[in-house]
């Protein structure tokens, strides 16, 4: 997937990617501070929002293949069964119940099959909406600081089920998270994003450990200064 020449307006915040690629089969990271375009760029590439110009080049990739989970998970006023087999039924897709329900016994969510999602604490809505994600089988997963409200042991599981599902299925994946430890764990390419637009792509040494891009060693420290405090707190992504 090819990024080229992308412009988008969202208030006072201008979005502008010259060209990107998102490699296909890679665990990629967007990093960079609250504003700087993470999530706009993401729900561009999801469809969710249109540029105002330049384009998105999926190759062969269809927007039906394509998933995206946010930090704060929208759910259907229905069970937590109906909520993670939707994507499946819109596809035509018979549902696996046993499948289901070993994903939900996996997580910690047994037993709530026919509670109204809703009605579930938000780390386990954060859980639905990830294994509504991917029940499917997608070949884009766009993963927007889901994680963060969950505890330890829910992210260890989610990524352990990232790697299995990348190495089983060679998918591609974008996760968006100010827990850089969780980015440097799990990415293979890393993108570093300031005021909408892109100013350094790499590996994770080349980025996380290696920079010489000012803007992403500054980024850096200020995100080792929050490690270190955990009283100051980051706030949601916007744009």
């Amino acid at each position: 997937m090819r990024i080229i020449d992308l412009e988008k307006k969202v208030g006072d915040f201008q979005l502008h990617i010259e060209d990107l690629k998102i490699e296909e089969g890679q665990i990629h990271g967007f990093i960079g501070s609250n504003g700087s375009g993470k999530t706009t760029l993401a729900k561009i590439i999801m469809g969710i929002l249109k540029p105002d110009q330049g384009k998105v080049d999926y190759g062969s990739m269809k927007m039906t293949e394509i998933t995206m989970t946010s930090q704060r998970p929208y759910l259907l006023h229905d069970s937590v069964y109906e909520n993670i087999v939707y994507p499946l039924k819109i596809r035509k897709i018979r549902p696996d119940r046993q499948k289901i329900a070993d994903l939900l016994e996996d997580c910690g969510l047994s037993g709530k099959e026919m509670q109204p999602a809703r009605s579930l604490s938000s780390g386990e809505q954060q859980k639905v909406s990830m294994l509504r994600a991917l029940c499917f089988h997608p070949r884009l997963v766009m993963i927007d600081e889901t994680l963060s409200n969950l505890d330890p042991d829910s992210v260890d599981y989610f990524e352990q089920m990232i790697r299995r599902i990348h190495r089983e299925e060679k998918n591609t994946w974008i996760l968006i998270s100010h827990r850089l430890s969780h980015i440097a764990r799990m990415c293979t390419r890393v993108h570093f994003l300031e005021k909408g637009s892109v100013l350094q792509s790499g590996s994770v040494e080349e980025v996380l450990f290696h920079s010489q891009v000012s803007q992403v060693q500054q980024f850096l420290r200020g995100e080792a200064l929050r490690a270190q405090d955990p009283t100051w707190e980051h706030g949601s992504e916007n744009p």
